[in-house]
């Protein structure tokens, strides 16, 4: 069980008691107590924790028009999001970042999500590969630069200072990023090399990476990596996998280390913001419509504004959609912006390969046949070579073919109601539209 499903579990325990007195209070607790501790997170922070969560609950009158169990879950909310502590944003502007992480901890991939996240914000990123300890590491950045689209700057050779010299010379963009070597220790070696790329570089940014599967132990690592070289920020990896994340955000939050990203994936773009608020209110089961708004705007299908319903609904129209929906990421990620994280693992990887045949079966349709799903109904010859064309058998494309007829008649009854249209383009547009 991860951590946002205990505490979930923990307040819904609430929901229906007639009433909602001390041994209440205190049961409630102690399940979040056990959560937080299954998370890694400090045992004193936790008692800490259960200590201002029973006191508020009990003390405190809940606000107007809120019952004693929206009070208890409110409290909890709060006291969970001072838990995991500020973050901060990366500033947009021209500068100098230094990555830091010992080894098994993500840092080159974070490098080129980094760069991803600076490019897609209008800045031009440059990298320079001088992690000399990982005989992996100069060609996989090279290669994560080739994919991103940023400069790429490396020689073999040399020390990593000299590399970092040179490349500060060659580089004229915007942005640079270094990538420095790990050990499995923070030992003098390293601290040496670290200092020698510091006085050198004399970075804007100094940023430690870290994977949420080591919990509390992020405290240790940030104090030490701090009192070496000074830290400006901190990012978390692998966040979607571990149930010791919230571990690991409180450790640094302690440590005094304030985290600007959080891994959620192992795709390029799968970095995103922290926000203490929005992590816990995911963990909670908390909509947030202004990420699903965002996901929506970024996906939409070239020429068409969010909300916008298109001219005509066919199977073209369709496979962009899907296309479109593909951009916004895993299911997961889009089930949570939704406040629905209690969906099944199983359920979801089903959804995404669904999504995968789907895409398939399209692309095995003439032109005509996109346009004319009728062409398909009327001809069983036709499904049979879409299937050996796509690669699945002939029941999945009759499906497709009696998925994409609900969808047109809900699109037609959409069309029809023009309220409902003007509601839901104001909500993509970031108005309240729909009472939300």
């Amino acid at each position: 069980m991860d951590l946002g499903e205990g505490i979930r579990k923990a307040i819904a325990k609430l929901t229906g008691k007639a009433v909602i007195d001390e041994s209440v209070v205190k049961a409630t607790v102690k399940d979040i107590q056990r959560s937080l501790l299954m998370a890694d997170v400090n045992i004193e922070l936790v008692y800490a924790l259960s200590k201002k969560i029973e006191e508020r609950a009990l003390k405190e009158r809940p606000a107007p028009g809120r019952g004693m169990n929206e009070h208890v879950s409110a409290v909890v909310y709060e006291e969970l999001t001072k838990l995991m502590g500020e973050g901060r944003k990366l500033e947009l502007k021209r500068q100098r970042i230094m990555m830091l992480g010992l080894f098994g901890s993500g840092k080159t991939t974070q490098i080129g999500k980094v760069a991803h996240y600076l490019k897609q914000k209008g800045l031009s990123v440059g990298v320079i590969a001088a992690d000399m300890m990982r005989p992996a590491a100069y060609e996989q950045l090279e290669q994560l630069s080739k994919q991103v689209g940023c400069t790429f700057f490396g020689m073999k050779g040399k020390t990593a200072a000299e590399v970092v010299s040179e490349g500060l010379k060659k580089l004229k963009t915007d942005a640079v990023i270094i990538d420095t070597s790990g050990r499995d220790a923070l030992d003098d070696d390293l601290t040496a090399e670290l200092k020698e790329i510091d006085n050198v570089a004399k970075p804007d940014e100094k940023i430690l990476v870290m994977s949420a599967d080591i919990g509390q132990v992020a405290r240790k690592q940030a104090e030490e990596f701090n009192n070496s070289v000074g830290l400006t920020g901190v990012i978390i990896t692998k966040m979607d996998g571990s149930g010791k994340g919230g571990g690991a955000l409180s450790a640094c939050s302690v440590a005094g280390a304030k985290v600007i990203f959080i891994g959620i994936g192992e795709k390029i773009d799968d970095i995103e913001e922290f926000n203490a608020a929005k992590f816990v209110g995911r963990l909670l089961g908390v909509p947030d419509f202004e990420a699903l708004i965002t996901k929506v705007k970024a996906a939409m299908p070239e020429g068409m504004e969010a909300g916008e319903m298109p001219e005509k609904f066919d199977i073209n129209t369709f496979y962009n959609q899907l296309k479109a929906a593909r951009r916004m990421g895993p299911l997961k990620g889009v089930f949570e912006a939704m406040g629905m994280v209690n969906v099944p693992k199983d359920v979801l990887e089903q959804g995404e390969e669904k999504m995968d045949k789907y895409e398939a079966v399209i692309s095995s349709m003439t032109k005509s046949e996109r346009a004319d799903p009728d062409l398909l109904r009327k001809n069983p010859s036709r499904i049979t070579r879409i299937a050996d064309g796509s690669g699945v058998d002939e029941n999945t494309v009759r499906e497709f073919i009696n998925q994409f007829g609900k969808m047109k008649k809900l699109y037609d009854q959409l069309q029809k109601n023009k309220g409902m249209q003007k509601r839901l383009e104001r909500m993509l547009k970031g108005g309240k539209g729909l009472g939300i």
